[in-house]
């Protein structure tokens, strides 16, 4: 499956490359431009699911919070790239990023984890992690969301949710500081925060890191990550192509500017919330906090400084302050999200109140 997976994917990206210009050029046509899109989309969701198959086979190897580091980190690699691919092929969307990174947030913080909540509690009754944890993952979270997405808002300097470039460059340099200040914690001296839980509550030490690598490498460590890029690239390579499609099919649907950005989201967090939602059924609660609030950190720590760079250098204007309606539904999600990963275990209330609120976006998306 996964060579079959591998030769579909790259005989796209080889199509696309010899017959793009035709193929694009075909977009006018109905029937045309949707079996493309179809096309398209197919081939960068199933290699998403390689790339959550070989991240769960370097976990095993790796073990906690490695594994789901790699995966987070692999999936918003292709959410930067698809983000970044229309910015500079449509130049005309300036809330592209914002709308993208607040569609990841409430996809991951109340549609996945609402669910995954829900499910927990029906199949486990309650579920326990570790507090320190996800407590330090919201710690990041809330100034990576606070400051690119409110404070555009209230800034004297423009008046429209953008940035200066000064401000824009201060804000991509903080932004990649804290997340990789938060990464070093993450797989340094405190990577046992972001470790299952025992039965009573105590965390098991970790491995050694010569351990663990020497574990690994008789696994055949280079190997994975060598299939694991396999299965990034072609996403990387197709997203300027879907990017197109996408952008036209927008457009000429008349559909909402933010819908661009939500079925980026989805297409790149379909594969992690899978995985997600798979842990939490094995009562792994812990790997599914890291995956959705490690997706959260990572979308805001790495699309940020992307999207304002990209603004920066190529002159375009990038919108990145939030609406009045939606600042105050990611104003509540961050404080059910503080209420809800406060304890040590969680049930059924939490998840079906995230839901709730993710029902919320949807409605506002198409009925502003």
């Amino acid at each position: 499956m996964s060579i079959l997976r591998l030769a579909v994917a790259w005989a796209s990206v080889a199509a696309f490359l010899f017959f793009g210009g035709p193929l694009m050029a075909m977009l006018g046509s109905g029937l045309p431009a949707l079996l493309i899109f179809i096309w398209l989309l197919a081939v960068v969701l199933w290699a998403s699911f390689g790339v959550v198959h070989e991240a769960e086979e370097l976990a095993e190897q790796l073990g906690e919070p490695y594994g789901t580091l790699i995966l987070t980190l692999a999936i918003v690699i292709i959410e930067v790239a698809l983000v970044g691919a229309v910015m500079l092929g449509a130049k005309g969307a300036p809330t592209l990023g914002r709308d993208t990174m607040f569609a990841v947030l409430m996809i991951v913080l109340n549609g996945v984890v609402g669910i995954g909540l829900l499910v927990g509690g029906l199949r486990h009754f309650s579920q326990g992690y570790n507090l320190k944890g996800a407590s330090a993952y919201l710690g990041v979270i809330i100034p990576l969301t606070v400051i690119p997405l409110f404070l555009p808002n209230f800034t004297t300097s423009t008046t429209d949710g953008t940035l200066t470039p000064f401000q824009a460059i201060a804000f991509s340099v903080f932004t990649v500081a804290l997340y990789g200040s938060f990464l070093a914690l993450q797989t340094g001296r405190h990577k046992m925060f972001f470790q299952e839980p025992g039965e009573d509550g105590a965390i098991a030490a970790a491995s050694p890191p010569a351990q663990a690598a020497e574990h690994a490498k008789g696994q055949g460590l280079l190997g994975r990550v060598g299939l694991l890029l396999a299965n990034i690239l072609p996403i990387v390579i197709l997203s300027k192509s879907l990017a197109v499609v996408l952008d036209h099919g927008i457009a000429q649907l008349g559909a909402p500017p933010a819908l661009g950005g939500i079925l980026i989201a989805m297409v790149v967090l379909t594969p992690e919330g899978i995985a997600a939602l798979r842990a939490i059924t094995a009562n792994q609660l812990q790997r599914a906090i890291n995956l959705c609030l490690g997706a959260a950190a990572s979308t805001l720590g790495m699309t940020v400084p992307v999207v304002l760079l990209i603004g920066v250098f190529t002159g375009q204007p990038v919108v990145l302050g939030l609406s009045p309606t939606n600042m105050a539904i990611a104003a509540m999600t961050l404080l059910l999200s503080t209420l809800t990963f406060t304890g040590t275990r969680t049930t059924m209330l939490e998840g079906a109140v995230h839901l709730a609120v993710f029902f919320v976006f949807l409605v506002l998306v198409f009925s502003p």
